[in-house]
């Protein structure tokens, strides 16, 4: 075991690597950078300005007239002694205003984070009981029920679920909707007042991203242990009179999970890259709609750096979802015959 992590971890940080080349190279494949965008700005709002001279200026303050591969150098090193780099933020002058990177995701990082966790955890929790309920009790009337949602689930867009799901909090619940804090604790610092209102706002945004997953572990969990439950061992279990939930737990579930498992190296990215819509809809204050703008704008460390994150959390993931597999299915040994 502690052979095959060390082999993993050594792969992981190769992978890493080819991770950071590859997102400093396609951040700046389109034409331009950051100063013709903050040029554009400028000139779209009527100032008058010698643009070549402001341009010449910008690249050689922010370091954008070295080669890429100086730049690319400079930020390695950096990351490499906690520096994350610097963010272009315009301001109203000819020069930007400079933010790190750090200040940038600032609290977003860490709200992401929460509602990541809430909702793999909400997934899980609802997902896996009701596969295995679907696949005991096939064709009975909750499983049909259970079929049914799942399909739904499948069907309805996430933005057109969470703008149904604000209209109910507003109207029945009387709740704020939109972002994860109510007006008066947008800015306050934390405390318990504010983690309760953090709770209460949580549940909508974590319903809409997780209603198209849970609804496909369902249908993937009922599906691979009505597979097993077929099989003769499960047979001759029964034959022998092991106790139907007992057979169950032991040998078929643990096997049914393993595609739930092995899509955890996945899940961590896709839910923090695949809900910038939902963010945007909901104002969300997470890490989706500033990695949208700051490729829009060719912010290059912000956009690295992000990037870079969904690069180690599935490398992250897929070690720990391998890991897990050997746990649950007693037929996987990470150790060589």
């Amino acid at each position: 075991m502690l052979a095959y992590i060390v082999r993993r971890l050594l792969l992981a940080a190769f992978t890493i690597w080819t991770i950071t080349v590859l997102a400093f190279i396609i951040i700046q494949i389109p034409e331009g950078d950051a100063v013709d965008r903050f040029l554009d700005l400028v000139i779209a709002g009527g100032m008058g300005i010698d643009s070549e001279g402001v341009s010449e200026e910008l690249r050689d303050y922010l370091g954008l007239d070295q080669p890429y591969h100086v730049r690319y150098f400079k930020w390695i090193v950096s990351l490499a002694q906690g520096d994350l780099g610097r963010s272009f933020q315009w301001g109203c002058g000819y020069l930007p205003q400079e933010k790190l990177v750090r200040e940038v995701i600032g609290d977003r990082i860490w709200t992401t984070v929460a509602l990541t966790g809430f909702t793999i955890l909400v997934t899980w929790t609802f997902a896996i009981p009701v596969g295995i309920y679907s696949a005991v009790r096939q064709h009975s009337v909750g499983d049909y029920v259970f079929t049914f949602l799942g399909f739904s689930g499948l069907a309805v867009p996430d933005f057109l679920l969470g703008l149904v799901l604000m209209y109910l909090a507003f109207a029945y619940l009387d709740q704020s909707v939109g972002g994860l804090n109510s007006a008066d604790f947008k800015d306050a610092p934390w405390n318990f007042a504010r983690a309760w209102d953090f709770l209460q706002h949580l549940w909508v945004p974590a319903v809409v991203l997780g209603t198209s997953g849970t609804a496909s572990l369902i249908r993937i969990m009922r599906n691979n242990l009505l597979d097993e439950l077929s099989k003769p061992y499960v047979i001759t279990a029964r034959s022998k009179g092991m106790k139907s939930w007992r057979l169950i737990f032991k040998y078929p579930v643990r096997v049914a999970i393993n595609p739930l498992v092995s899509t955890v190296g996945y899940l961590l990215p896709a839910l923090v890259s695949g809900s910038v819509i939902v963010s945007v809809i909901l104002s969300l204050p997470t890490l989706g709609p500033v990695l949208l703008d700051s490729i829009n704008q060719q912010d290059v460390y912000l956009a690295g750096f992000i990037v870079l994150m969904l690069g180690v959390l599935t490398v992250v993931g897929t070690l720990v979802s391998d890991l897990l597999l050997a746990v649950v299915d007693p037929r996987i040994k990470l150790t060589a015959q």
